[in-house]
């Protein structure tokens, strides 16, 4: 085992990319939806690789979401099957957000609504950006929030699912 500096309580990634052929177009756009969510654009250090935007979490280091321009310099292609889906910190925030990315020129994939075949108050909508990449916004009311954020960690996914599930041990 490699020992190393531990990631943020309840953090799965570092950061997610897509792609984009204008990226100037796209970090408007993104910055329309995703600040109605709660996530701000932070500065990028040029580090030899292509252009891009990214946005956090206000005082968080991590996970990041980045906008790239291809590292190829072909034009973006939207990942057939992929999905991005980020935390609303309420279902009203997630409403906003996919309503404000439809008029920034985003596509409709699946309007806001109940979802309960997903959790019972799994609240989400789908779109696509302008480069035909799928987003997801959804409010987590199938699980329980972290008081002040939209954290969840181990010990509050095991009051919603057994350990057996979670685990595969009773």
């Amino acid at each position: 085992m490699i020992a190393g500096p531990l990631p943020p309580e309840g953090s799965l990634f570092s950061h997610l990319t897509v792609g984009t052929s204008d990226l100037e177009r796209a970090a408007a756009f993104y910055d329309t939806v995703l600040n109605l969510i709660g996530l701000r654009r932070r500065a990028v250090t040029p580090d030899g690789g292509p252009r891009s935007a990214c946005w956090v979490a206000p005082g968080q280091l991590l996970p990041r979401f980045y906008v790239y321009e291809p590292f190829d310099g072909d034009v973006a292609s939207a990942g057939n099957g992929g999905m991005v889906a980020f935390l609303a910190p309420s279902h009203e925030a997630g409403e906003q957000a996919y309503a404000a990315g439809l008029a920034a020129g985003g596509t409709d994939e699946g309007g806001p609504r109940l979802r309960s075949h997903y959790g019972d108050g799994y609240y989400g909508a789908y779109l696509r950006d302008l480069d035909g990449n799928k987003l997801h916004l959804v409010f987590r009311g199938d699980l329980p929030m972290q008081p002040g954020g939209t954290s969840f960690t181990q010990e509050t996914v095991r009051t919603v699912v057994p350990p057996s599930v979670t685990t595969g041990r009773s």
